[in-house]
């Protein structure tokens, strides 16, 4: 097998480009990963950061950018202005097969704009889905993960029952390689689990997710499910699913908050969170989202790893050896033959 070559923009994340270099040195030195990355920005950026680093220079290359598309920038108007950034630069290097898949830690608006510019969608889809990867009370899959996926989170936000049946196609088909669940079992969110709740689209993608085979379709589910880890999948369409994903963000950031409130007030409460310290740590690591280091956005023709804007070189580290793990299992490949699965039910119907 060849190796796996992933286009990392090295650009545009919160946290500047030491922990993206970082992540991508540290994965060089990993025997267990035969992965080359190309690290696309600023050439002397990047290079004065690796000097500084223990690295294989024969697994990491650099490709010149001389601009990068901010935070805080409109993703339009940055990828406008910046036809040379990081960010197309790295997606331009896929494209034209120079790399396998994309990695970004920069402005989400601006990578799945500059996806789309870049890359075709897959036949059967849409609208591509942005996902994220949520924690579960309950593990998932053979490999115990406590990590659910949910599609989509904010790439569009309003989607037809197509939209929502590719979504549960292409989630599962993420879940199978990355998790390694032979039938994920794939929920459709809605207000209520009877078949007939829900927007039209949901009805009737309620209905044709029965007759596709490759994951187990439990029905619809609701927003108490998701965190249960009732599905391996949730799919639901980008408005409301940006809204539960940001919910749980502040969940999560809510009881952290708490927790040291309460640890600085009396001595009860410091020894009711000495009790309470091995859960507490558990959540913690159940809410850390450096564990998988980024999610897919999936629909295009070419693989793209979306890494949270705050990664650190952990994460980035893990989101890298997501990418090459979604090459090598061909993840795109699987997407098409599922898609194509629906497209031929659907015209038999």
């Amino acid at each position: 097998m060849s190796k796996t070559t992933v286009a990392l923009d090295a650009m545009g994340a919160d946290q500047g480009v030491a922990p993206v270099v970082q992540g991508a040195a540290e994965l060089s030195m990993d025997e267990r990963h035969d992965t080359e990355v190309v690290l696309v920005g600023d050439a002397h950026a990047i290079d004065r950061e690796l000097r500084e680093l223990e690295h294989r220079r024969d697994r990491l290359h650099i490709v010149n950018a001389p601009s990068f598309v901010s935070m805080d920038e409109k993703p339009k108007v940055g990828l406008d202005d910046k036809p040379d950034c990081s960010l197309l630069t790295a997606a331009e290097l896929v494209r034209k097969g120079e790399a396998d898949v994309l990695v970004s830690a920069g402005n989400t608006g601006a990578v799945i704009l500059g996806a789309s510019r870049t890359f075709e969608r897959l036949p059967g889809v849409r609208r591509v889905a942005l996902a994220a990867v949520h924690p579960t009370v309950e593990s998932h899959g053979p490999k115990n993960d406590p990590f659910a996926l949910m599609l989509d989170v904010g790439a569009t936000l309003y989607c037809n029952a197509d939209d929502l049946v590719a979504f549960a196609i292409m989630g599962a088909a993420y879940s199978r390689v990355i998790s390694d669940i032979d039938c994920p079992r794939v929920g459709l969110l809605s207000n209520g689990s009877e078949p007939h709740k829900g927007t039209p689209a949901i009805v009737e993608a309620h209905a044709r997710l029965r007759n596709i085979r490759g994951f187990e379709f439990v029905g619809n589910v609701e927003g108490l499910d998701i965190p249960r880890g009732t599905c391996d999948v949730i799919v639901c369409e980008g408005f409301v699913g940006n809204i539960v994903l940001k919910m749980l963000e502040g969940v999560s950031e809510v009881a952290k908050e708490l927790a040291k409130i309460a640890y600085g007030q009396r001595l009860r409460y410091k020894l009711a969170l000495g009790m309470l310290s091995g859960g507490i740590k558990q959540i913690k690591e159940l809410t850390d989202w450096k564990q998988y280091g980024g999610a897919p956005i999936v629909g295009f023709d070419h693989l793209v790893i979306k890494a949270h804007g705050r990664s650190n070189a952990r994460a980035i580290r893990n989101a890298l050896k997501v990418a090459a793990k979604t090459v090598e299992r061909r993840l795109a490949d699987q997407v098409r033959d599922g898609l194509a699965q629906d497209r031929s039910a659907d015209g038999a119907s």
